[in-house]
């Protein structure tokens, strides 16, 4: 009898449902919405919703009432952009296909078959009651819009994963999944992952952008590639799926046999080194997260206390076996520089202690970026911070003089004053800046103070007279100047502009480049049997244009390791570009696996601005329809297409400095150049001659290409080109 009245009252729910749609829509009206007639083309439809979309998108418009007349937007313009849902509209006034009980019937066999395609439950998921209220105030702090996904979200994703669902209204799917999702985000994001919820009706570029054509979807996203969980719906399921986005490398295992190696290889990576005990036999997802958060910083190794392997070191660093402990070693690797260790391992409390514990006691200068980290710009007088530099030549093991220089450093640690070392072979200019010109220092140590006043290079700073040996001597005199600049911050009397850092942990170009070469000669190999490798023929760069007819041979069906570079161009600069970009890339024929076309921008804009979301290169939404919007010029970009690999690179255009001039007296236009007409004619006052300059570091960009470090943009599927 329970059971039939659970029946009855699902039912009686569903048919107040479908009464409460079909009253909302009796007062909708999809044209009027949008501002067009009856017999408006799809082009129409097409522009009059993508002006009424940036008016009222809720981001830029303030308005109280904006976000209620986006979602009109968008839902009038999901009816009338579908042939069949505006028929169903224009015929029955309803954009809906249930009209007769057999395609009731069909639609519900498909949307029940479609769910069980895609995802999978077991019957506890159907046994709570539908609420939309409450599924909403769920996943309410977690919505994303477009422009805080690609602002935020990809550049967070860098650091921490991100898992996102796409879901809708009235979609019963998504709510059966509701108590899953909500346990796991609760646990995920305590963990430090990201979570995000996409609503597919209000939200439609973001959702597209993102490859969900269908909800409920589940998507994780890191290092900005997304992939699609395809998988039952169960807690452990998901967790698997957050811990397969993370690289397999993050957490060595130690034991007994590798733990001097590991920790002594501080030297040559320039980080101090973690170490987690624990008994669990896999490494925690907790500490897999936080290895990723803090891979550019740190070394992490995992050893598992239950092993005989690990005796060796728990008897050494005197590890309590009975709860986790998280071991940092710097540069002495018989004692951590610091540990921790709790039963219940927060977040937060290991992120504090990482984060004390980001660099060596006396770290060496190796890029430009580590300098500006550990070396600040002087903000203010109570914000002073000083760097000693020691300037030594490299050596294979500790020397003298850098031990003497980590031990004073050791010795005399304040918030004012770090301590870092310099290899003068490595970074000469930056050495013969600080260090006089004289054969009192040639081949011997130096140490330098300084301090930075401006992000260009300007410091002032002194260095010590004599060199630096390491002596009791030296380390009194430059304790006294450290006392004396207290008290007297003059003491840095000498002014200079530093170069520069090179980066030093880069991979070599060379190497990069033979890698890459041999991933190309091994696809091109498995090319020649598909006939899809041909040899360039001498004395000329064959372009051709990208066309719906040459797209799918041209792009979608290139065999592995084939790229097309693809020129952007106007019909006004079709010849000035075309002439500059065959003489960039002529040097690069030779690949066989290198075919360059061009794209005409007057044809298939709409096509590159889609591609051009996916490299969070989309024009921002301006406050109110501007007629500029539609007229960013993309002439001199070239965008490199891994036709089966689904990725590309993109270059864009230095600009020259008469364009730089002329966008000063043309504020109302985009950052990016903008051309006054479709002709291509600037109506700045530019001239046709900064057209060709707009390549002249693709040869450079090109050399990237082939060394394989260019960031690449997945997408989920190539677009039509129509």
């Amino acid at each position: 009898m329970e059971v039939k009245k659970l029946s009855i009252s699902w039912q009686f729910l569903i048919v107040l449902v479908l009464i409460l749609q079909i009253l909302s829509a009796l007062d909708f009206d999809p044209y009027r919405v949008l501002g067009v007639s009856r017999t408006a083309s799809q082009a129409d439809i097409k522009k009059a919703y993508k002006k009424l979309a940036r008016e009222w998108h809720p981001d830029k418009n303030k308005d109280p009432g904006a976000e209620d007349k986006f979602i009109q937007i968008s839902k009038a313009y999901e009816i009338l952009s579908n042939e069949e849902k505006r028929s169903n509209y224009d015929h029955y006034g309803d954009a809906g296909e249930n009209q007769g009980y057999q395609k009731q019937q069909q639609q519900r066999e498909y949307r029940f078959r479609h769910f069980h395609e895609n995802f999978y439950f077991d019957e506890s998921f159907f046994h709570f009651p539908f609420n939309s209220e409450r599924r909403g105030s769920i996943d309410e702090k977690y919505l994303l819009h477009f422009s805080h996904y690609v602002n935020e979200v990809v550049p967070d994703s860098f650091k921490k994963p991100y898992l996102i669902k796409i879901t809708s209204d009235w979609c019963f799917s998504c709510i059966h999944i509701e108590p899953v999702w909500k346990e796991v985000v609760q646990e995920l994001e305590r963990l430090g992952v990201g979570i995000g919820v996409v609503h597919a009706g209000y939200e439609r570029r973001l959702a597209h952008h993102l490859g969900a054509h269908s909800t409920p979807s589940i998507l994780g996203i890191i290092n900005g590639k997304i992939s699609f969980f395809h998988n039952a719906v169960v807690r452990e399921n998901l967790r698997q799926f957050v811990e397969s986005l993370l690289p397999g490398n993050l957490v060595e295992k130690v034991t007994n046999k590798n733990y001097i190696r590991f920790l002594s290889g501080w030297q040559q990576e320039n980080k101090p080194h973690v170490l987690l005990f624990d008994q669990m036999p896999v490494v925690p997802l907790l500490y897999k997260l936080t290895a990723f958060a803090y891979k550019d910083y740190l070394t992490f190794g995992y050893v598992r206390t239950g092993l005989r392997e690990a005796e060796e070191m728990k008897r050494q660093y005197n590890v309590n076996v009975y709860a986790p402990t998280i071991l940092i070693f710097k540069e002495h690797i018989n004692k951590p520089a610091d540990a921790i260790q709790a039963r219940g391992m927060k977040k937060q409390v290991i992120d504090d202690f990482i984060t004390q514990n980001k660099y060596l006691l006396a770290a060496r200068l190796t890029s430009q970026r580590l300098f500006h980290e550990l070396c600040p710009v002087k903000r203010s007088h109570r914000q002073r911070k000083y760097c000693v530099v020691l300037l030594t030549a490299e050596a294979a093991k500790l020397s003298k003089p850098f031990d003497a220089f980590l031990s004073f450093a050791l010795a005399n640690t304040k918030d004012t004053v770090r301590f870092v070392h310099v290899y003068s072979n490595r970074q000469q200019e930056f050495a013969n800046t600080l260090v006089p010109d004289s054969d009192t220092f040639q081949g011997k140590s130096a140490v330098s103070i300084l301090e930075r006043r401006t992000t260009g290079g300007r410091v002032v700073y002194k260095t010590l007279e004599a060199p630096w040996t390491g002596s009791e001597s030296d380390k009194l005199t430059l304790l006294g100047y450290l006392d004396q600049l207290r008290r007297d911050p003059a003491l840095l009397s000498s002014e200079a502009v530093l170069p520069d850092l090179t980066d030093e942990l880069a991979p070599i170009f060379l190497l990069r480049w033979f890698y890459s070469a041999s991933d190309y000669i091994s696809d091109c190999w498995d090319s020649i049997f598909h006939n899809n490798c041909r040899i360039p023929k001498k004395g000329f760069v064959e372009v051709t244009e990208l066309t719906d007819v040459t797209y799918t041979s041209n792009l979608v069906r290139l065999r592995p390791g084939h790229m097309n570079v693809v020129l952007i161009l106007s019909n006004s600069t079709k010849t000035s570009l075309l002439q500059k970009f065959a003489l960039e890339v002529y040097t690069f024929t030779g690949s066989s696996c290198l075919h360059f076309s061009f794209l005409s921008l007057d044809k298939h804009r709409e096509w590159l601005e889609y591609l051009l979301e996916f490299a969070q290169d989309a024009a921002p939404i301006p406050n109110q329809y501007d007629k500029h919007f539609m007229e960013r010029d993309y002439t001199g970009y070239v965008l490199a297409l891994n036709g089966h690999k689904k990725y590309f690179c993109l270059f864009k255009p230095q600009k020259a400095v008469e364009e730089e001039e002329a966008l000063g007296s043309c504020s109302d236009l985009d950052s990016s150049l903008h051309l006054g007409d479709s002709r291509g004619k600037s109506s700045c006052g530019l001239g046709p001659r900064p057209i060709k300059g707009k390549l002249s570091k693709l040869s450079l960009w090109m050399e990237r290409l082939l060394e394989g470090s260019l960031q690449r943009f997945y997408i989920p599927s190539w677009p039509e080109l129509d």
